[in-house]
C-alpha cells in the first residue's frame, strides 16, 4: 500500500477538480502533496484557492518525483502532454489517465513508462456519486492497484476489467451516460412546460420521478420491463404514450446514440482528428 502518495494532476478541468476534491474529502491525500499543471494560471491559481494544492505550468516539474501522475486532458492536446513528459515521470510512478480513446499502448509508448491505468468515470465523480470501468497494464503492482481503487473509490464505485476494450464500451454507456439522462431530464420539464405547468414545478415532478424511480428500481431488484408493465395498464395512460415512445423509435434511437458514441471512442484511440476551436486549456 502506497501511504500519503504525491500526486500530479495534468489538467486542471472539471474531472482533474473532481479527483483532486474526492482525494481530498477521502483523505486518500494531502493539500500539499498534490500538485496541478495547466496552461490556464487563472484556473490553477482557483484551484489552489479552493484547495491548497500546489500549482505549476510546467508538467514535467508537476509531474517529478510523484507517485501517482493524473492525465486529465482534452484527447485532441494528448500528444502534446505525452511529449512534455516523456521520460520525466519517475520509473516506480504510476500514471492514471482518463483520456477518452486514448489506449494503454499509446500512453506508454508516448512517456516511455509502462505501470499505466487506465479509467472511463463520468460527471457525478465530481460529487461522489460517479462510476468508473478501468483496467491496467500488466506493469501495475498489486500497490498500485490498490492506489488506484482509492483514487476511484473516492469519485464514487469502481469496476475493475481485465479486457481494455471495454473502456470504449464504457464511455459509450456509462461516460456519456450522464449526457442522455440530461437530456431526458430536459425534454421531460419541457413538456410539462409545455401541458402549462409553471417550470418550478415541471422541474420539481421530473426530479423526483426520477429519483424515486431510480430507489425503487434499486429496492426492487427487478427487470426493468416488469416494474414498466406494472405502472402499464390496458388502454391507460402510460400504454398510449409507451405506444408512441416505440412508434417514435426511442429505443433505437437511443441504442443507436450509443454506438455512435462507441465508435467515436474507437476513433480517437486511433487518433483521428477531433475538429474543435483552439484554445489553450489542458482540459
Amino acid at each position: 500500500m502506497i501511504n500519503h502518495p504525491t500526486i500530479a494532476v495534468i489538467g486542471a478541468g472539471v474531472m482533474g477538480e473532481a479527483i483532486i476534491s474526492g482525494l481530498l474529502k477521502n483523505g486518500v491525500a494531502q493539500p500539499e502533496s498534490i500538485c496541478i499543471a495547466d496552461p490556464l494560471v487563472d484556473r490553477m491559481t482557483d484551484l489552489q484557492a479552493a484547495y491548497g494544492v500546489k500549482q505549476l505550468s510546467d508538467n514535467a516539474k508537476a509531474a517529478e518525483g510523484a507517485d501517482l501522475v493524473v492525465l486529465s486532458v482534452k484527447p485532441q492536446n494528448l500528444n502534446k502532454v505525452l511529449s512534455s513528459l516523456k521520460g520525466r515521470i519517475d520509473a516506480q510512478a504510476l500514471v492514471f489517465s482518463i483520456i477518452a480513446g486514448a489506449s494503454i499502448q499509446s500512453i506508454s509508448s508516448g512517456l516511455d513508462h509502462n505501470a499505466v491505468v487506465r479509467c472511463m468515470p463520468n460527471t457525478p465523480a465530481q460529487i461522489g456519486k460517479g462510476i468508473t470501468v478501468w483496467t491496467a497494464s500488466l506493469a501495475v503492482s498489486e500497490d498500485q492497484k490498490d492506489l488506484a481503487r482509492q483514487v476511484l473509490e473516492a469519485m464514487g464505485e469502481e469496476v475493475f476489467v481485465e479486457e481494455e476494450y471495454y473502456l470504449d464500451m464504457a464511455t459509450a454507456l456509462s461516460g456519456t451516460g450522464p449526457a442522455y439522462v440530461f437530456l431526458f431530464l430536459e425534454a421531460l420539464i419541457d413538456a410539462g412546460v409545455h401541458l402549462g405547468f409553471p417550470r418550478r414545478i415541471a422541474e420539481q415532478l421530473v426530479f423526483q420521478t426520477l429519483r424515486g424511480s431510480l430507489d425503487y428500481f434499486e429496492m426492487k431488484k427487478e427487470h426493468p420491463a416488469h416494474l414498466r408493465n406494472q405502472v402499464t395498464s390496458p388502454g391507460g395512460t402510460s400504454a398510449a404514450a409507451l405506444y408512441y415512445l416505440e412508434k417514435a423509435g426511442f429505443r433505437t434511437a437511443l441504442s443507436r446514440a450509443i454506438w455512435a458514441a462507441y465508435e467515436r471512442s474507437v476513433e480517437l484511440g486511433q487518433g483521428k482528428t477531433v475538429h474543435v476551436p483552439e484554445k489553450n486549456s489542458q482540459e
